[in-house]
């Protein structure tokens, strides 16, 4: 596999085999002149993925910065697991995800075969759907079957309906939904567009999975103007997360992770499953209603009424036998939603108990949720 190829797909099984057999002692590429264009180009991957998003970065042009560009995408996976910052994690994940689903765009079935069964999605090239028949060669009517009739189609993917949910648990669009795919023996079909969006969710997926990684100090000093740079970058970004007032409760007293939560909900930044699980339960245990939850979802960019209206009414019991409340602090860090203790986190053991410490005392002058430590 050629290094351009390897270059556009730097999480690929080949790509880490590659840098592996480079003869380059890591504290040369992380020092050395003659790799400051890596290192460049690691640090403004990071800093497009704070900036930028879900845009998708430009891949350099030529086979002279193929070897740069690869190695930097390992200098960017430093930089980005030497701040420790879970919100950054996912910054930069979705980024490289969104880049590589433009890249795909390109490349033949087989090679779209090929990586996704690196990155755990388990697709497979499929011959298209043939209608079903029930006798003779007369072609089934609706009048048949109550399943839905599957219709020859151009679909040339398939993959098996728990690997298809597995990877659009967050898509909320109907279109998405397992009931209006077409399924047969367990699997899915799709054609290569919607492969490609759902590829972009494995790999992204799979950036998150694998890190933060193990940074030793002399990789800490090594970056450390690089870091200097992005945790400016960083603190300037996440400084715009100001939980807006949402009514009778008190946001000054919401623990950190509450805070952030809401703070990104209403910035129009994607929350994860346990995040969202967990402010719903937090928000309706300090005495907001349903309704009210409802509306402070109503901008997340996969917003989906029903569903959202389902699943608080789940959480809350309104719907369900159970009236769930949020996860303990230690759960909240194991999800990576803990954005990191202030000094009342360090004396309680659940977010709510952190609400009512905070409404028995006075914060300091100049502190504030987001700032406490």
């Amino acid at each position: 596999m050629d290094e351009a190829l390897l270059a556009r797909f730097p999480y690929m099984h080949e790509a880490h085999g590659y840098v592996k057999t480079q003869p380059i002692p890591l504290q040369e590429m992380l020092s050395d002149q003659a790799y400051e264009p890596a290192r460049v180009m690691g640090k403004q991957r990071v800093l497009d993925a704070l900036e930028r998003g879900a845009v998708a970065g430009n891949l350099p042009q030529g086979d002279v910065n193929q070897f740069h560009y690869l190695f930097s995408y390992a200098v960017a996976r430093m930089i980005v697991s030497a701040t420790g910052d879970n919100y950054l994690i996912r910054r930069f994940a979705l980024h490289e995800a969104v880049t590589g689903e433009k890249s795909l765009r390109s490349v033949s079935d087989g090679f779209l075969e090929h990586l996704a069964n690196q990155i755990g999605l388990e697709l497979r090239l499929s011959a298209p759907i043939r209608p079903r028949r029930t006798s003779g060669i007369e072609p089934p009517t609706l009048h048949d079957s109550p399943q839905r009739i599957l219709r020859p189609r151009t679909e040339t993917f398939r993959v098996h309906f728990s690997n298809y949910l597995r990877h659009t648990n967050t898509m909320r669009d109907d279109a998405w939904k397992l009931v209006n795919q077409d399924l047969a023996d367990g699997y899915v079909y799709l054609p290569r567009h919607r492969v490609l969006r759902l590829l972009r969710n494995a790999i992204q997926q799979h950036i998150e999975q694998d890190l933060p990684l193990d940074v030793s100090p002399e990789i800490l000093e090594a970056l450390k103007p690089q870091l200097k740079e992005v945790r400016a970058v960083l603190e300037v970004k996440k400084a715009t997360f100001k939980a807006e007032d949402i009514g009778k409760v008190s946001i000054t007293r919401f623990p950190p992770c509450m805070y952030n939560l809401l703070a990104q909900i209403q910035n129009h930044e994607n929350v994860p499953h346990m995040g969202r699980f967990a402010i719903v339960a937090f928000l309706h245990h300090i005495g907001l209603s349903n309704e009210e939850i409802f509306r402070v979802f109503g901008d997340v960019p996969d917003f989906a009424a029903d569903v959202t209206r389902y699943q608080i009414e789940h959480i809350t019991g309104t719907s369900s036998p159970t009236e769930y409340t949020p996860p303990e602090c230690s759960t909240m860090k194991s999800y990576g939603i803990c954005p990191g203790p202030d000094r009342i986190c360090m004396t309680i053991k659940h977010p709510l108990s952190y609400y009512r410490v905070k409404g028995r005392e006075r914060r300091p002058r100049g502190e504030s949720a987001s700032t406490a430590v």
